[in-house]
């Protein structure tokens, strides 16, 4: 028996790790979607402009959402999240979350009507991470 503390772990090791803990949580999420969602803005087929996300359950979680700088400010983002959760919504959804950092976009969410559950102080660093969720009823 012993310990390996891996600081380079490899995509095998995680993926085992990874694969072990689904099992275990099976049994408990066994039947909960756990669906890709995303939307994009294209300009001459380039995306300029998008958010990426999964359904879980009654759950959108907004994973990475990105807006070229030259069209921040235009509505662009917005609209793709109006979007994002209309489908969302379809597909069963009751409740989004999303994080951010403090240098990031909470005004933005919170104009989009998310509320701030949960702020971690100096994290990683000297910033502060925001957990915000929103209503889809």
């Amino acid at each position: 028996m012993s310990y390996i503390v891996d600081v380079s772990p490899s995509e095998q090791d995680i993926a085992e790790i990874h694969a072990a803990l689904i099992e275990f949580n099976r049994p408990h999420l066994e039947g909960i979607s756990h669906d890709p969602l995303a939307c994009y803005y294209l300009v001459d087929d380039v995306k300029k402009a998008g958010v990426i996300a999964n359904v879980r359950g009654h759950w959108l979680l907004l994973k990475f959402f990105w807006v070229a700088e030259e069209l921040r400010g235009k509505g662009i983002g917005a609209q793709l999240l109006a979007k994002l959760e209309r489908q969302a919504k379809e597909m069963g959804c009751r409740m989004a979350l999303v994080d951010t950092l403090s240098f990031q976009a909470k005004p933005f969410y919170e104009k989009q009507g998310y509320e701030c559950q949960m702020v971690l102080e100096n994290y990683p660093i000297d910033t502060s991470l925001y957990y915000l969720t929103k209503s889809l009823s």
